[in-house]
């Protein structure tokens, strides 16, 4: 494993935002960029379903399996860093080298959700992100990882196709974008806006009727 030291990454975005990047860039921009956050019961369950899997002292040994919490992460070609909730070292006859434990291991993340599946794809991204970054500390080859929701109490696989890959490393260039810029993107109210923790602080219905007007004023203006 790579020896990353913390200041190589203090200029690099949080790898979590990726995960708001995909569902909202209007959530992600008001809490990386505005620093604004405001807690709600989900935000909260998620917490506690986090609890265990943060706790960096916490390492299991489970016949040929070894559990790692909160594993810092890094990755120097996509510039974020940030934590996995949990890293699986499963015993193979390939894969990388363990200090303290003999033989080869396959590297595989696992993210904890306290809710259930969505379909936005973000929690995916999300952990595709981690898996990148630890395909440059340990300088190997990851193929899947795994997602398991605390609603549902099931797991389930994710492939890191290239799609997938595609997608992380295009999403983490357009933060970046709008991070050096300093740009908020506009509210579009959606459904789900509703269970969102910022809803108050984002007002994506007050928005999207003040840009509807803006709009129309405009377009009457050039007629």
């Amino acid at each position: 494993m790579k020896n990353f030291e913390e200041r190589d990454s203090e200029d690099y975005l949080l790898l979590s935002g990726i995960l708001h990047f995909a569902f909202c860039k209007r959530r992600w921009a008001l809490i990386h960029i505005e620093q604004q956050w405001n807690e709600n019961s989900l935000t909260f369950s998620g917490r506690l379903m986090h609890k265990n899997a943060d706790n960096p002292h916490l390492t299991e040994c489970r016949g040929d399996i070894i559990i790692t919490h909160a594993m810092p992460l890094v990755s120097h070609s996509l510039k974020v860093y940030g934590v996995a909730d949990v890293v699986e070292f499963q015993r193979n006859n390939t894969g990388v080298e363990l200090e303290k434990f003999s033989g080869f291991w396959n590297v595989i993340p696992v993210e904890y959700k306290s809710g259930k599946k969505n379909s936005f794809g973000s929690d995916e991204v999300q952990l595709c992100c981690q898996a990148m970054c630890l395909e440059e500390m340990f300088e190997t080859a990851i193929q899947h990882g795994f997602l398991y929701y605390g609603k549902t109490r099931r797991r389930f696989e994710v492939k890191f196709d290239d799609d997938l890959r595609k997608r992380v490393t295009s999403l983490v260039a357009e933060m970046y974008h709008l991070f050096e810029e300093g740009i908020t993107p506009p509210a579009v109210y959606q459904k789900h806006c509703d269970n969102c923790s910022l809803v108050d602080i984002c007002l994506p219905q007050l928005s999207s009727k003040k840009h509807a007007v803006d709009s129309y004023l405009e377009s009457a203006i050039l007629r």
